[in-house]
Protein backbone atom coordinates (compact mmCIF):
# COMPACT_ATOMS: atom_id res chain seq x y z
CA UNK A 1 0.00 0.00 0.00
CA UNK A 2 1.42 3.66 -0.94
CA UNK A 3 1.20 6.42 1.35
CA UNK A 4 -1.49 8.06 -0.66
CA UNK A 5 -3.55 4.51 -0.25
CA UNK A 6 -2.77 5.14 3.16
CA UNK A 7 -4.71 8.45 3.33
CA UNK A 8 -7.14 7.56 1.45
CA UNK A 9 -7.72 4.58 4.04
CA UNK A 10 -7.46 7.02 7.08
CA UNK A 11 -10.09 8.95 4.96
CA UNK A 12 -12.80 6.23 5.01
CA UNK A 13 -12.77 5.34 8.60
CA UNK A 14 -12.40 9.27 9.72
CA UNK A 15 -8.84 8.87 11.60
CA UNK A 16 -5.77 11.24 10.96
CA UNK A 17 -3.40 7.94 12.56
CA UNK A 18 -2.98 4.49 12.18
CA UNK A 19 -5.84 2.75 14.35
CA UNK A 20 -4.59 0.47 16.80
CA UNK A 21 -7.38 -2.55 16.57
CA UNK A 22 -7.50 -2.34 12.48
CA UNK A 23 -6.32 -4.38 9.62
CA UNK A 24 -4.03 -1.01 8.88
CA UNK A 25 -1.69 -1.47 11.79
CA UNK A 26 -0.90 -5.43 11.25
CA UNK A 27 3.01 -5.64 9.61
CA UNK A 28 4.68 -9.06 8.39
CA UNK A 29 5.37 -10.63 11.26
CA UNK A 30 8.80 -11.11 11.53
CA UNK A 31 9.63 -13.21 14.97
CA UNK A 32 9.20 -16.74 13.16
CA UNK A 33 11.50 -15.91 10.56
CA UNK A 34 13.66 -14.39 13.61
CA UNK A 35 13.65 -17.66 15.89
CA UNK A 36 14.86 -19.40 12.86
CA UNK A 37 17.81 -17.12 11.50
CA UNK A 38 19.29 -16.93 15.99
CA UNK A 39 18.92 -21.36 15.27
CA UNK A 40 20.69 -21.34 11.87
CA UNK A 41 23.53 -19.40 13.50
CA UNK A 42 23.39 -20.72 17.37
CA UNK A 43 21.45 -23.61 17.20
CA UNK A 44 22.45 -26.52 17.99
CA UNK A 45 19.78 -28.56 19.04
CA UNK A 46 16.89 -29.88 16.23
CA UNK A 47 13.96 -27.32 15.63
CA UNK A 48 12.11 -30.29 15.87
CA UNK A 49 13.46 -30.64 19.71
CA UNK A 50 13.33 -27.28 20.65
CA UNK A 51 9.62 -26.98 19.53
CA UNK A 52 8.55 -30.06 21.37
CA UNK A 53 7.66 -28.14 24.83
CA UNK A 54 5.89 -25.35 23.21
CA UNK A 55 3.94 -27.99 21.47
CA UNK A 56 3.39 -30.21 24.60
CA UNK A 57 1.86 -27.25 26.38
CA UNK A 58 -0.13 -25.29 23.34
CA UNK A 59 -1.95 -28.98 22.94
CA UNK A 60 -2.12 -29.83 26.80
CA UNK A 61 -2.30 -26.74 28.29
CA UNK A 62 -1.14 -24.69 31.30
CA UNK A 63 -2.34 -23.08 34.29
CA UNK A 64 -2.37 -19.09 33.99
CA UNK A 65 -0.78 -17.31 36.38
CA UNK A 66 -2.80 -14.36 37.94
CA UNK A 67 -1.23 -11.20 36.31
CA UNK A 68 -1.37 -12.80 33.02
CA UNK A 69 -5.31 -13.96 34.04
CA UNK A 70 -6.39 -10.17 34.76
CA UNK A 71 -4.97 -8.78 31.44
CA UNK A 72 -6.67 -11.45 29.50
CA UNK A 73 -9.84 -11.32 31.14
CA UNK A 74 -9.34 -7.24 30.85
CA UNK A 75 -8.77 -7.75 27.00
CA UNK A 76 -11.29 -10.58 25.68
CA UNK A 77 -15.01 -8.54 25.77
CA UNK A 78 -13.49 -6.38 23.20
CA UNK A 79 -11.15 -8.33 21.31
CA UNK A 80 -13.30 -11.31 20.88
CA UNK A 81 -15.66 -8.71 18.41
CA UNK A 82 -13.50 -8.29 16.00
CA UNK A 83 -13.67 -10.60 12.94
CA UNK A 84 -11.75 -13.51 12.91
CA UNK A 85 -11.36 -16.64 15.44
CA UNK A 86 -10.26 -14.67 18.70
CA UNK A 87 -13.02 -16.09 20.61
CA UNK A 88 -12.82 -19.65 19.76
CA UNK A 89 -8.83 -19.63 20.01
CA UNK A 90 -8.41 -17.44 23.45
CA UNK A 91 -11.52 -17.87 25.16
CA UNK A 92 -12.70 -20.70 27.60
CA UNK A 93 -16.72 -20.27 27.06
CA UNK A 94 -16.39 -16.84 26.42
CA UNK A 95 -13.95 -15.32 28.77
CA UNK A 96 -10.56 -15.50 29.61
CA UNK A 97 -9.25 -17.49 32.23
CA UNK A 98 -9.33 -17.44 35.57
CA UNK A 99 -6.28 -17.64 37.48
CA UNK A 100 -4.93 -21.11 37.69
CA UNK A 101 -7.05 -22.28 35.08
CA UNK A 102 -5.67 -24.62 32.47
CA UNK A 103 -5.71 -23.40 29.25
CA UNK A 104 -4.92 -24.99 26.08
CA UNK A 105 -4.21 -24.28 22.11
CA UNK A 106 -3.88 -26.83 19.89
CA UNK A 107 -4.51 -24.44 16.60
CA UNK A 108 -1.13 -23.23 17.76
CA UNK A 109 0.45 -26.34 18.76
CA UNK A 110 -0.60 -27.61 15.09
CA UNK A 111 1.05 -24.40 13.14
CA UNK A 112 4.12 -24.99 15.94
CA UNK A 113 4.30 -28.85 14.55
CA UNK A 114 4.13 -27.10 10.99
CA UNK A 115 7.11 -25.43 11.52
CA UNK A 116 8.97 -28.16 13.20
CA UNK A 117 8.59 -30.19 10.72
CA UNK A 118 8.67 -27.77 7.15
CA UNK A 119 10.59 -25.19 8.67
CA UNK A 120 10.33 -21.20 8.13
CA UNK A 121 9.25 -21.28 4.77
CA UNK A 122 5.70 -22.79 5.71
CA UNK A 123 5.10 -19.34 8.02
CA UNK A 124 6.45 -17.29 4.69
CA UNK A 125 5.49 -19.13 1.47
CA UNK A 126 3.58 -22.54 2.45
CA UNK A 127 0.26 -23.36 3.54
CA UNK A 128 0.34 -21.02 6.46
CA UNK A 129 1.02 -17.90 4.38
CA UNK A 130 -1.87 -18.89 1.48
CA UNK A 131 -4.33 -19.31 4.60
CA UNK A 132 -3.15 -15.72 6.22
CA UNK A 133 -3.47 -14.69 2.74
CA UNK A 134 -6.99 -15.92 2.03
CA UNK A 135 -8.58 -14.44 5.26
CA UNK A 136 -6.88 -11.25 4.58
CA UNK A 137 -8.75 -10.99 0.99
CA UNK A 138 -11.92 -11.92 2.39
CA UNK A 139 -11.64 -9.59 5.28
CA UNK A 140 -10.44 -6.57 3.45
CA UNK A 141 -7.02 -6.50 4.71
CA UNK A 142 -3.83 -5.35 3.29
CA UNK A 143 -1.30 -8.27 3.47
CA UNK A 144 -0.51 -10.62 1.14
CA UNK A 145 1.49 -13.49 0.29
CA UNK A 146 3.58 -11.67 -1.60
CA UNK A 147 4.35 -9.52 1.22
CA UNK A 148 5.12 -12.57 3.53
CA UNK A 149 7.51 -13.91 0.72
CA UNK A 150 9.53 -10.89 0.51
CA UNK A 151 10.31 -10.94 4.08
CA UNK A 152 13.46 -11.35 4.85
CA UNK A 153 14.78 -10.81 8.92
CA UNK A 154 18.73 -8.48 8.97
CA UNK A 155 21.39 -9.19 11.33
CA UNK A 156 22.74 -5.56 12.48
CA UNK A 157 25.02 -4.08 14.01
CA UNK A 158 23.71 -3.08 17.97
CA UNK A 159 24.83 0.70 18.92
CA UNK A 160 26.67 1.21 22.00
CA UNK A 161 28.09 3.57 24.50
CA UNK A 162 30.91 3.50 27.17
CA UNK A 163 29.56 4.16 30.52
CA UNK A 164 31.65 4.52 33.37
CA UNK A 165 33.88 1.75 32.23
CA UNK A 166 30.95 -0.48 30.67
CA UNK A 167 30.02 -0.88 27.64
CA UNK A 168 26.31 -0.98 27.32
CA UNK A 169 24.68 -2.11 24.08
CA UNK A 170 21.13 -1.17 22.54
CA UNK A 171 18.89 -2.03 19.17
CA UNK A 172 19.02 1.11 17.30
CA UNK A 173 17.25 2.14 13.93
CA UNK A 174 13.67 2.05 14.63
CA UNK A 175 13.70 0.93 18.16
CA UNK A 176 13.80 3.35 20.93
CA UNK A 177 17.24 1.47 22.46
CA UNK A 178 19.45 4.26 21.28
CA UNK A 179 16.91 6.89 23.93
CA UNK A 180 18.91 4.53 26.84
CA UNK A 181 22.29 5.52 25.41
CA UNK A 182 21.77 9.12 25.56
CA UNK A 183 20.61 9.02 28.73
CA UNK A 184 23.42 7.42 30.02
CA UNK A 185 25.60 10.10 28.25
CA UNK A 186 23.65 12.62 29.71
CA UNK A 187 24.26 11.31 33.34
CA UNK A 188 27.98 10.20 33.43
CA UNK A 189 28.11 13.99 33.81
CA UNK A 190 26.68 13.89 37.47
CA UNK A 191 27.68 12.48 40.54
CA UNK A 192 24.91 10.04 40.95
CA UNK A 193 26.69 8.41 43.75
CA UNK A 194 27.09 11.35 45.95
CA UNK A 195 23.70 12.66 44.65
CA UNK A 196 22.09 9.86 46.18
CA UNK A 197 19.35 7.04 45.27
CA UNK A 198 15.67 8.03 45.28
CA UNK A 199 16.98 11.77 45.97
CA UNK A 200 15.20 14.68 44.48
CA UNK A 201 18.70 15.83 43.03
CA UNK A 202 18.53 12.20 41.10
CA UNK A 203 15.31 12.71 40.32
CA UNK A 204 15.24 15.93 38.71
CA UNK A 205 18.10 14.76 36.83
CA UNK A 206 16.37 11.64 35.43
CA UNK A 207 13.32 13.46 34.52
CA UNK A 208 14.77 16.45 32.97
CA UNK A 209 17.18 13.86 31.15
CA UNK A 210 14.51 11.74 30.26
CA UNK A 211 12.63 14.65 28.78
CA UNK A 212 15.31 15.87 26.08
CA UNK A 213 16.22 12.28 24.65
CA UNK A 214 12.75 11.74 24.54
CA UNK A 215 12.37 14.48 21.68
CA UNK A 216 15.70 13.10 20.12
CA UNK A 217 13.34 9.82 20.17
CA UNK A 218 10.20 11.43 18.48
CA UNK A 219 12.36 13.46 15.97
CA UNK A 220 15.08 10.35 14.82
CA UNK A 221 14.54 7.05 15.19
CA UNK A 222 13.39 5.05 12.38
CA UNK A 223 14.06 2.71 9.90
CA UNK A 224 17.73 3.20 8.99
CA UNK A 225 16.92 1.83 5.59
CA UNK A 226 14.66 4.98 4.91
CA UNK A 227 16.24 7.49 6.79
CA UNK A 228 19.99 8.41 7.83
CA UNK A 229 19.52 7.97 11.91
CA UNK A 230 22.36 10.63 12.99
CA UNK A 231 24.60 8.44 15.26
CA UNK A 232 27.08 10.50 15.16
CA UNK A 233 25.59 13.19 16.83
CA UNK A 234 23.30 11.78 19.11
CA UNK A 235 25.43 8.96 20.76
CA UNK A 236 28.64 12.05 21.22
CA UNK A 237 29.50 12.82 24.48
CA UNK A 238 30.31 16.24 23.03
CA UNK A 239 25.90 16.42 22.42
CA UNK A 240 24.90 15.19 25.57
CA UNK A 241 27.73 17.47 27.50
CA UNK A 242 25.59 20.26 25.44
CA UNK A 243 22.20 18.84 26.34
CA UNK A 244 22.69 18.94 29.66
CA UNK A 245 23.69 22.39 29.94
CA UNK A 246 19.79 22.54 29.17
CA UNK A 247 19.20 21.28 32.62
CA UNK A 248 18.44 23.97 35.64
CA UNK A 249 17.12 23.98 39.07
CA UNK A 250 13.39 23.38 37.72
CA UNK A 251 11.00 21.73 35.40
CA UNK A 252 11.78 22.35 31.74
CA UNK A 253 8.27 22.92 29.66
CA UNK A 254 9.62 23.87 26.68
CA UNK A 255 11.90 21.30 25.13
CA UNK A 256 12.98 20.05 21.34
CA UNK A 257 15.08 18.03 19.78
CA UNK A 258 18.95 19.34 19.58
CA UNK A 259 19.81 17.93 16.07
CA UNK A 260 18.36 19.13 12.62
CA UNK A 261 15.99 16.64 11.01
CA UNK A 262 17.80 15.13 7.75
CA UNK A 263 15.35 15.51 5.20
CA UNK A 264 15.20 12.96 2.65
CA UNK A 265 13.29 11.05 -0.50
CA UNK A 266 1.96 -7.41 24.40
CA UNK A 267 5.24 -8.08 25.41
CA UNK A 268 7.44 -10.56 26.70
CA UNK A 269 11.38 -10.46 27.90
CA UNK A 270 13.04 -12.96 28.84
CA UNK A 271 17.12 -14.05 28.98
CA UNK A 272 18.92 -17.04 29.04
CA UNK A 273 22.85 -17.78 29.79
CA UNK A 274 24.38 -21.39 29.55
CA UNK A 275 27.51 -23.52 30.50
CA UNK A 276 29.20 -22.57 27.77
CA UNK A 277 29.22 -18.93 28.54
CA UNK A 278 26.32 -18.14 25.73
CA UNK A 279 23.99 -15.23 27.00
CA UNK A 280 20.80 -13.98 25.16
CA UNK A 281 18.61 -11.02 25.51
CA UNK A 282 15.04 -11.20 24.23
CA UNK A 283 11.90 -9.76 23.53
CA UNK A 284 9.08 -10.17 21.59
CA UNK A 285 5.60 -8.13 21.72
CA UNK A 286 2.20 -7.84 20.05
CA UNK A 287 2.13 -4.74 21.07
CA UNK A 288 -1.41 -3.46 22.82
CA UNK A 289 -2.33 -6.35 25.20
CA UNK A 290 -3.12 -9.46 23.25
CA UNK A 291 -2.75 -7.51 19.57
CA UNK A 292 -5.46 -6.54 17.26
CA UNK A 293 -7.13 -9.47 18.22
CA UNK A 294 -7.49 -10.46 14.39
CA UNK A 295 -7.25 -14.50 14.82
CA UNK A 296 -7.22 -16.45 11.29
CA UNK A 297 -9.09 -19.65 11.65
CA UNK A 298 -6.80 -23.00 12.53
CA UNK A 299 -3.22 -20.49 12.97
CA UNK A 300 -3.84 -19.91 17.24
CA UNK A 301 -2.28 -16.92 16.86
CA UNK A 302 -2.66 -13.15 17.07
CA UNK A 303 -1.41 -10.38 14.56
CA UNK A 304 -0.03 -7.57 16.52
CA UNK A 305 -0.66 -4.12 15.68
CA UNK A 306 2.99 -2.48 15.45
CA UNK A 307 1.68 -0.66 12.27
CA UNK A 308 -0.45 1.80 14.69
CA UNK A 309 3.38 3.18 15.52
CA UNK A 310 4.17 5.23 12.26
CA UNK A 311 3.87 8.69 11.60
CA UNK A 312 1.23 10.02 8.92
CA UNK A 313 3.61 13.36 8.61
CA UNK A 314 5.06 13.25 5.63
CA UNK A 315 8.00 14.87 6.50
CA UNK A 316 8.61 12.61 9.31
CA UNK A 317 11.63 9.57 9.58
CA UNK A 318 8.92 7.66 10.68
CA UNK A 319 6.38 8.17 8.44
CA UNK A 320 4.62 5.16 6.81
CA UNK A 321 5.88 3.22 3.54
CA UNK A 322 6.00 0.26 1.65
CA UNK A 323 8.21 -2.05 2.73
CA UNK A 324 9.44 0.20 5.62
CA UNK A 325 9.42 -0.81 9.48
CA UNK A 326 7.33 1.02 11.58
CA UNK A 327 9.04 2.62 15.25
CA UNK A 328 8.93 -0.25 17.70
CA UNK A 329 9.50 -0.03 21.38
CA UNK A 330 11.02 -3.02 22.65
CA UNK A 331 14.09 -3.06 23.48
CA UNK A 332 16.87 -6.25 24.72
CA UNK A 333 19.53 -5.11 26.85
CA UNK A 334 23.26 -6.25 27.07
CA UNK A 335 26.33 -4.66 28.51
CA UNK A 336 29.90 -6.08 28.89
CA UNK A 337 32.78 -5.25 30.99
CA UNK A 338 36.17 -5.47 29.89
CA UNK A 339 35.49 -7.46 26.77
CA UNK A 340 33.54 -10.46 28.94
CA UNK A 341 30.01 -10.46 28.97
CA UNK A 342 28.47 -9.04 32.11
CA UNK A 343 24.59 -8.05 31.95
CA UNK A 344 21.98 -9.23 30.00
CA UNK A 345 18.63 -7.47 31.32
CA UNK A 346 15.30 -6.21 29.67
CA UNK A 347 12.56 -4.23 31.19
CA UNK A 348 8.96 -4.20 29.18
CA UNK A 349 6.40 -1.17 29.74
CA UNK A 350 6.11 0.44 25.99
CA UNK A 351 7.70 4.03 25.89
CA UNK A 352 8.61 3.32 29.80
CA UNK A 353 11.27 1.25 28.46
CA UNK A 354 14.45 2.97 28.33
CA UNK A 355 13.49 4.82 31.51
CA UNK A 356 13.27 1.53 32.79
CA UNK A 357 16.82 0.39 31.46
CA UNK A 358 18.64 3.64 33.07
CA UNK A 359 16.86 2.78 36.14
CA UNK A 360 18.52 -0.68 36.06
CA UNK A 361 21.46 0.05 35.00
CA UNK A 362 22.29 3.12 36.88
CA UNK A 363 21.16 1.12 40.61
CA UNK A 364 23.83 -1.39 39.47
CA UNK A 365 26.48 0.97 38.45
CA UNK A 366 26.59 3.95 40.65
CA UNK A 367 24.10 2.95 43.56
CA UNK A 368 25.90 -0.69 44.32
CA UNK A 369 22.36 -2.57 44.00
CA UNK A 370 22.67 -6.26 43.14
CA UNK A 371 20.88 -7.69 40.16
CA UNK A 372 17.73 -8.16 42.31
CA UNK A 373 17.66 -4.79 44.43
CA UNK A 374 18.10 -3.13 41.14
CA UNK A 375 14.75 -4.38 39.77
CA UNK A 376 12.89 -4.05 43.55
CA UNK A 377 13.97 -0.44 44.17
CA UNK A 378 11.17 2.11 43.89
CA UNK A 379 10.81 3.71 40.43
CA UNK A 380 10.21 6.78 38.74
CA UNK A 381 7.88 7.82 35.34
CA UNK A 382 7.57 10.94 33.26
CA UNK A 383 4.89 10.85 30.11
CA UNK A 384 4.09 13.76 27.94
CA UNK A 385 7.10 13.70 26.10
CA UNK A 386 6.63 14.00 22.13
CA UNK A 387 6.19 10.65 20.53
CA UNK A 388 7.44 8.85 16.75
CA UNK A 389 3.81 8.90 15.83
CA UNK A 390 3.42 12.55 15.81
CA UNK A 391 4.50 15.57 13.60
CA UNK A 392 7.60 16.59 12.98
CA UNK A 393 6.82 20.13 14.44
CA UNK A 394 5.52 18.46 17.88
CA UNK A 395 7.29 19.34 21.02
CA UNK A 396 7.50 19.20 24.90
CA UNK A 397 5.38 22.27 25.75
CA UNK A 398 4.43 21.65 29.39
CA UNK A 399 6.61 20.05 32.05
CA UNK A 400 4.73 16.60 31.50
CA UNK A 401 3.91 14.14 34.26
CA UNK A 402 5.65 12.67 36.85
CA UNK A 403 4.86 9.22 37.99
CA UNK A 404 6.59 7.86 41.44
CA UNK A 405 5.97 4.40 43.07
CA UNK A 406 4.91 4.73 47.00
CA UNK A 407 8.35 3.96 48.16
CA UNK A 408 9.99 7.05 47.23
CA UNK A 409 9.42 9.07 50.05
CA UNK A 410 6.81 11.80 50.69
CA UNK A 411 8.91 14.26 51.48
CA UNK A 412 11.01 13.73 47.68
CA UNK A 413 7.40 14.43 46.25
CA UNK A 414 7.66 17.62 47.39
CA UNK A 415 10.52 18.56 46.87
CA UNK A 416 9.87 17.77 43.12
CA UNK A 417 6.89 19.95 43.37
CA UNK A 418 8.44 22.92 44.57
CA UNK A 419 10.85 22.49 41.55
CA UNK A 420 7.53 22.94 39.17
CA UNK A 421 7.22 19.27 38.36
CA UNK A 422 3.44 17.57 38.23
CA UNK A 423 4.06 14.44 40.30
CA UNK A 424 1.50 11.90 41.64
CA UNK A 425 2.00 9.00 43.46
CA UNK A 426 1.27 5.44 41.92
CA UNK A 427 -0.93 5.38 38.80
CA UNK A 428 1.40 4.10 36.33
CA UNK A 429 3.10 1.13 34.52
CA UNK A 430 6.45 0.89 36.38
CA UNK A 431 7.69 -2.06 33.42
CA UNK A 432 8.36 -5.63 34.23
CA UNK A 433 12.29 -6.39 34.77
CA UNK A 434 14.28 -9.70 33.92
CA UNK A 435 17.94 -10.35 33.92
CA UNK A 436 20.99 -12.28 34.52
CA UNK A 437 24.63 -11.19 35.79
CA UNK A 438 27.80 -13.11 35.01
CA UNK A 439 29.81 -13.36 37.99
CA UNK A 440 33.43 -14.45 36.95
CA UNK A 441 35.13 -14.98 40.24
CA UNK A 442 32.84 -17.71 41.39
CA UNK A 443 32.04 -19.36 37.89
CA UNK A 444 28.13 -18.91 38.03
CA UNK A 445 25.39 -16.70 37.07
CA UNK A 446 23.07 -14.14 39.00
CA UNK A 447 19.31 -14.16 38.18
CA UNK A 448 16.94 -11.42 38.79
CA UNK A 449 12.86 -11.37 38.33
CA UNK A 450 10.26 -9.10 38.81
CA UNK A 451 8.76 -8.94 42.03
CA UNK A 452 6.04 -6.56 40.65
CA UNK A 453 4.29 -9.71 38.64
CA UNK A 454 4.67 -12.92 37.78
CA UNK A 455 8.11 -14.87 36.28
CA UNK A 456 11.02 -15.90 37.95
CA UNK A 457 14.57 -16.50 37.66
CA UNK A 458 15.46 -20.46 37.77
CA UNK A 459 18.44 -22.61 37.13
CA UNK A 460 18.70 -25.89 35.58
Amino acid sequence: MSYDDLLKELDEIDEESIPPYHLLSVSVPGAVDGWFELHKKFGSLSMEEILKSPIHYAENGFPVTEAISAGWRRSVPFLKTQPGAFESTFTIDGRGPHKGEIFKNPDLGNTLRVLAKKGRDAFYKGEITKKIDKWMVKNKGYLRYTDFEKHRSEWVEPVTTNYRGYDVYQVGGNVQGTAVLQMLNILEGYDLKSMGYGTVETLHAFIETKKLVYEDRAKHYADPDFQEVPYDVLLSKEYAAERKKLIGETAMKDVSTGVEVIENGDTVYLTTADSEGNMVSLIQSNFRGMGTGFVVPGLGFSFQNRGELFSTDPKHPNVYAPGKRPFHTIIPGFVMKDGKPFFSYGNMGGAYQPIGHVSILTNIIDFGMNVQEAGDAARWDHSGSSEPTGKLTDKLSTTGQVNLESGIPYEVVRQLRAKGHKVEVGNSFFGRYQGIMRDYKNGVYLGASESRVDGQAAGY
